[in-house]
This record gives structure tokens, sequence and C-alpha cells, in this order.
């Protein structure tokens, strides 16, 4: 059997790699036309010179707040103009001095204060650069998703139905739980008859810096030590496709873990609500399917446990055709730690 990663999982994915770029394209060209109109309007060839105030009207600006209507006469070359400065907030008087700048090509315009210089070119520069960057993003993003897909045998097969999946010959059924309240608080899977098949235990605290875990595949008497990083959540925005979740195993994204041991993870954005389904393939082949369970999976034995919603990373149950623990419990294990609900 072959899998296809739905289409909102791709939009979904393709949207929180590329989230920089919404990010930074729109700030470059705010950049760019803000630099282009102060380059248009840069005074800082003007010439400085004294008027005198003339006339001075009051005005109401923004919030409210009082502003002054100044005109004002200046001389330059022995030719007298007259000009106004608008919005002033300090208010001068008929007869006082005033600091005016004039074009000395165009005596008539002028203004009261000396801007552009170094500033526009500037903004313009980290305005092509922030576009630059956004593009490069965006593009980048676009090379993985295709990667991502490519590497995938089965590409343009019909969906695996995973609900028929469950019931497929070979298929068993499987449990994981968090166990909080342990000395060592981690990860257990199980089978139906509560016999512990992989865990993955926290023997090491890190405030900063990676925490320890201990894997445990009882199936063939492995146990290793593995580096786990902090959640990383990052979001552009307040849309739900800009939110990006990983953490880093043994120094790595676990993302990119998984994906070099051939995993691809899909779900719908609300999956069926309010449980999430996690459908699994390995190397193009349907692998597992995932679900978040809103009970404890060994209802009749923990009456005390049971809950009326989902606790994402306390209880979800498992159906695979696969005796490949280690990877299946790093899956589920990457989900349950991640707050990203369409997963790579």
């Amino acid at each position: 059997m072959v899998i296809v990663m739905n289409m909102e999982s791709k939009l979904g994915r393709f949207m929180r790699n590329s989230g920089p770029a919404r990010f930074f394209i729109p700030l470059g060209i705010v950049l760019i036309v803000f630099g282009v109109i102060l380059f248009l309007f840069k005074t800082d060839n003007m010439v400085e010179t004294v008027g005198k105030v003339t006339a001075v009207a009051e005005d109401v600006g923004d919030e409210n707040q009082t502003v002054y209507d100044v005109t004002f006469s200046y001389t330059v070359d022995g030719k007298t103009y007259t000009g106004t400065f608008e919005d002033l907030t300090e208010q001068p008087k008929a007869g006082d001095d005033i600091k005016v700048f004039y074009n000395p090509e165009n005596p008539e315009q002028t203004s009261n204060s000396k801007i552009g210089g170094f500033i526009a070119p500037l903004l313009i520069v980290v305005g092509i650069a922030a576009v630059a960057f956004g593009i490069f993003r965006t593009m980048k993003a676009f090379k993985k998703s295709k990667e991502l897909d490519a590497a995938a045998p089965g590409k343009g097969a019909p969906p695996v139905d995973f609900d028929a999946f469950k019931y497929a010959d070979g298929v068993t059924e499987y449990y994981c739980r968090h166990d909080g309240k342990a000395l060592k608080p981690g990860y257990i899977l199980e089978d139906a008859n509560r016999k512990i098949l992989f865990e993955g235990k926290m023997v090491k605290q890190a405030v900063v810096g990676a925490r320890t875990y201990e894997f445990s595949d009882h199936t063939r008497g492995k146990v290793e030590e593995h580096q786990v990083g902090h959640i990383v959540t990052q979001s552009y925005n307040d849309e739900f496709f800009s939110t990006k979740s990983w953490f880093k195993f043994d120094g790595k994204n676990i993302w990119d873990v998984l994906h070099e041991r051939g995993l691809r993870i899909s779900t719908n954005m609300h999956s069926k609500f309010p449980n999430l389904i996690y459908e699994v393939s390995k190397d193009g082949q349907a692998f597992a399917r995932i679900e978040t369970s809103g009970r404890y999976v060994h209802e009749d034995e923990a009456a005390e446990h049971k809950v009326n919603i989902p606790v994402g990373q306390y209880f979800y149950r498992v159906w695979t055709n696969s005796r490949d623990f280690e990877v299946l419990f790093l899956t589920i294990f990457a989900i349950s730690e991640t707050q990203q609900t369409i997963a790579e």
C-alpha cells in the first residue's frame, strides 16, 4: 500500500516553512516605498536661513492636539519670498525669527527641517534585502516540499484508507501514555495486555540545554540515551498555518530526523475534532495510524483516569503492522512533544 500526503497537509507544511517570507516581503516593500518617498522629498541639499513670522493660525491636529499654521517671509539674494509651515506643535508669535531651509535651485521650495541624506538609500537597501530574503525562504520552502514529496514512493497513487488499515490483516493496536508522576517522567508504549514494549524516560532535566532521555526497547533489550532539546514554537502571525514547532533530537531538528528515516506524517487541519488523527507512512508504505484518545487506553482497569476530552500529550491509540517500535515510538514522541497540529 502507498500513501499520498493530502493537500491540506502539504499546504500547511509549505505555509509554515515559508512563514518568514510572509513577514519579510511585505516589510521590505514598505521600507522600499518609504525610502523612495524620502528620496523624492529629501532636503539635505537645502540651505538654512532666518525668516520672520508674519501670521499664526491655530488648528486642531491628530488626537485633538492643538497645532499651528505659520506664515513667514524670508530673503534670498535680495528677493523676498513668503512661505507656510503647517501643523507645528510650538506656537511662535508674529515678528519672531524662524529657521527656514530653502532649495537654492528653487528658493520658493522650503522646509522646516532637513531629511533624507543616507536614510532614504539605507531604507531602500534594507527593503530590497528583506524582499530578497523572503523570496529566498519561499523558494527554499517550495524546494523542501518537492524534495519531501519526491522522496516518498507512490506519488500519484490513490491514498490509503487508513480507517480500513486499522482492521487489515497483520495490523495490531497499541497504546501510548504519558507517565508524568514517576521519578523519571516520560512515555510508555504498551500492548493490549499492558505489556511495556518501549519507553522513553527523562533521566536528566535541564532548564537550559538538552534534556537526557533513556529510550528502552524491551522487545530487543536495547537501551540508548538521547539528548532532547526544549520545544521551540514560532508563529509569524495569528493564522493556524504559520505555527511551526520542533525540538532538537541529538542535535537535529526532530522533523528532519523523521524525514531521514523515510517517515511522512499527514493529518487534516481539524482532523476528526476533537480527536486528532495522524496517518504515517514510511518509505512510501502505510506505517501507522495514531489517534489522540479521550480516555485512558485501558478503560476497564483505570476508570479514575477517564477524561471527556483528548489531552494531547497523554494518551494515544496506535495501529501498525510494523514491529519497529523504536521508529513508532519516536514518531509519537515527536507528535506529542511538539505543539504542531499539522505534522510534516
